[in-house]
């Protein structure tokens, strides 16, 4: 995954904010919307795309496209830098593979205590009972 050639295929548009903030939020245009199209993206393989749509298919639209939204700043400049970071992290994260886990075997060492105790216990046990004259 390249950073440069992945950014090169985001848009981004500036909305105005919603909320409070008064003036600020009637006149500046400062909320930056990302959007990702994920199929027509040259940036990633198609094993790549594939692993991004199954892990990201919750937050993708119908034609594969994902939206992100950031009005945490009233600088749209900020916005952009703070959404185009989400993003990054968002697809490194869907990228991903965790290594496969081997199965371990139980050694006998561990299987033989196991039995040693099970007889102590049922000896104790033994040395419980009233005496079978």
């Amino acid at each position: 995954m390249e950073n440069e050639k992945i950014i090169s295929e985001l848009s981004f548009k500036a909305v105005r904010s919603s909320g409070a903030g008064g003036q600020n939020v009637n006149k500046v245009s400062s909320k930056v919307v990302l959007t990702f199209d994920l199929k027509n993206s040259q940036a990633l393989t198609v094993e790549e795309k594939l692993l991004v749509e199954t892990k990201l298919s919750s937050r993708l639209t119908t034609d594969a496209v994902l939206i992100l939204n950031c009005d945490e700043d009233r600088s749209q400049l900020r916005n952009k830098d703070i959404v185009t970071k989400r993003f990054l992290e968002m697809i490194k994260n869907a990228l991903f593979v965790p290594k496969e886990r081997k199965p371990t075997r139980i050694p006998k060492s561990v299987i033989r205590k196991r039995i040693k105790d099970k007889k102590n216990v049922s000896e104790v046990k033994k040395t419980r009972r009233k005496p079978d004259f």
